[in-house]
């Protein structure tokens, strides 16, 4: 076994570790605790793996297709809460106050705690499947120490029943994530035509919600968290945001350069496609 699969195995040991010990502790909540509302985290579990045997049986057994499809799934379901639960706030309330200190830290929005704990479960089933299938390189993952961070962050928040408010601001970034998962299940599917009309306001959509929706919004995010870091306090709730927001930005520069280097392919085999098509028609 050379040192390469050695260092993989070692990587699928610790995160699987990682995974099982979130997993003892919503149960040690919900049973002990008696935390009840944390089913949801369960029942989003259930319901991603459900929808990924559905998939899975209808679709295509490719696991990498199937997880990537179910990742879509998740994308438009959260997008979806998170737009709505910021308009109704928005309609029910105005916008004064809104994103206030107390507000984010300490308040929770209608419809906010249940939809963070489903988005939980499907973090956790998605590094089930990723970790059963090997969806994944390297033996130290982006992804899946991705999800480990969103893990920690968003079970410590639950368990806390704060910073609620500022995790669904985190969550709009799945507007951007839809087109992503588009994307990769449009190619897996065989749909490459890049001079497309479709392909082309996918990219057009895919790089305006990256911008926006995650690059611009988890900078403001973080500042804000620095602008009202003397009214955290003494506890361990600012530290873990900023650590948390800190891996995020630092990813999403890692997403930024390695979609600009997927359309650059894409543009680039597009140029070439047209050479070739001009060069047959001289010929």
């Amino acid at each position: 076994m050379d040192r390469r699969v050695r260092d993989e195995n070692k990587a699928e040991i610790f995160f699987l570790a990682t995974l099982v010990l979130w997993f003892v502790s919503v149960l040690f909540e919900v049973v002990f605790n008696k935390r009840k509302e944390l089913l949801s985290i369960l029942a989003g579990c259930c319901f991603f793996q459900t929808a990924n045997w559905i998939i899975s049986f209808c679709f295509s057994p490719d696991p990498l297709f199937v997880n990537t499809s179910v990742s879509l799934l998740h994308s438009s379901i959260t997008a979806a809460s998170v737009v709505f639960i910021l308009v109704n706030e928005w309609l029910k309330n105005g916008s004064y106050g809104m994103f206030d200190h107390s507000q984010l830290f300490g308040g929770t929005w209608p419809w906010a705690y249940p939809t963070l704990c489903f988005s939980c479960g499907y973090f956790a089933y998605d590094q089930w499947d990723m970790l059963h299938y090997r969806l994944y390189n390297g033996w130290i993952p982006a992804i899946l120490v991705h999800h480990l961070i969103l893990l920690i962050c968003f079970s410590l928040a639950l368990y806390r029943n704060v910073t609620i408010n500022y995790l669904i601001l985190t969550l709009i970034c799945e507007l951007h994530s839809i087109f992503l998962h588009v994307r990769k299940v449009r190619r897996m599917a065989g749909i490459r035509d890049a001079k497309s009309r479709i392909v082309r306001l996918e990219w057009v959509l895919n790089w305006i919600t990256f911008v926006v929706a995650r690059l611009v919004s988890h900078v403001l995010i973080t500042v804000k968290l620095l602008r009202d870091a003397d009214k955290f306090g003494q506890g361990v709730e600012l530290p873990l945001a900023l650590f948390g927001m800190a891996g995020m930005n630092l990813l999403n520069v890692f997403l930024g350069i390695d979609l600009y280097n997927a359309f650059r392919r894409e543009r680039n085999h597009r140029g070439n496609g047209r050479r070739r098509h001009e060069g047959e028609k001289e010929g």
